[in-house]
């Protein structure tokens, strides 16, 4: 057992525990989520530091904090929500599965503060609550998702599936593509062992929506963020 998984059971689980536990009442005075979204991005920042996560991100220059976009991203490790809360200062909702809404106080609390529950699959009702995403958008939030559905095991970036940017096609909202590199080296699939690491955040250039259907969208956007994480792994 490694020192962070042992601060990981001891000291973060415990304080984000008693953090949801606040955030019920805090939602309850803002149902908005805003400062919901505040105490998450802290959470996240605080994680990174006690684990011992070094995180260089590049292309901050490309996002406005105070615009709203559809951040989509690869999905490499357990550790990839905290350090997108963290590290990227624009006031979002995330797209979770259904299933994390059933477990108490933490899907609780997710549903209050206005984060998108989606069913898996391809059915109607799964493309409904997809789309309830779109709303969010509509509303001045930022909402992240991750295309490819699952974690990948070995880093390498999986198909996008095309969700995501019915989503960004239906708000009219720009796609904001961030590309994570070395966070499946924090915890492996299937593991619950952590460990220390270097991770790379590229945040690439917006991506307009307009007169784009969402297979070019998608297709863009794919493109984007596997150039980018091989650019950057070629530096590295």
């Amino acid at each position: 057992m490694t020192l962070q998984t042992l601060l990981f059971f001891l000291v973060v689980i415990p304080v984000m525990f008693f953090g949801l536990l606040i955030a019920l009442a805090v939602n309850l005075i803002d149902p908005s989520g805003d400062r919901f979204h505040r105490m998450a991005a802290w959470w996240g920042r605080f994680c990174a530091r006690l684990m011992g996560i070094s995180i260089e991100i590049t292309g901050e220059k490309h996002y406005d904090p105070n615009a709203n976009y559809l951040i989509v991203s690869n999905h490499a490790g357990m550790a990839d929500i905290p350090l997108i809360l963290g590290s990227i200062h624009l006031n979002m909702r995330f797209v979770a599965k259904e299933e994390l809404g059933k477990i108490p106080v933490f899907g609780w609390v997710l549903k209050q503060a206005g984060y998108v529950l989606i069913k898996r699959g391809q059915n109607k009702e799964a493309l409904k609550s997809l789309l309830k995403a779109s709303e969010v958008l509509k509303s001045g939030r930022s909402v992240h998702i991750f295309p490819e559905g699952t974690r990948s095991e070995t880093g390498e970036i999986k198909p996008f599936k095309r969700g995501a940017f019915m989503i960004a096609q239906k708000a009219n909202a720009p796609i904001l593509p961030v590309t994570i590199i070395g966070s499946n080296r924090i915890t492996p699939k299937k593991s619950l062992r952590i460990s220390k690491a270097k991770i790379q955040l590229i945040i690439g250039k917006p991506i307009e929506t307009k007169e784009k259907n969402a297979q070019e969208l998608q297709d863009i956007t794919y493109t984007t963020i596997i150039s980018a994480m091989k650019r950057h792994k070629t530096a590295a």
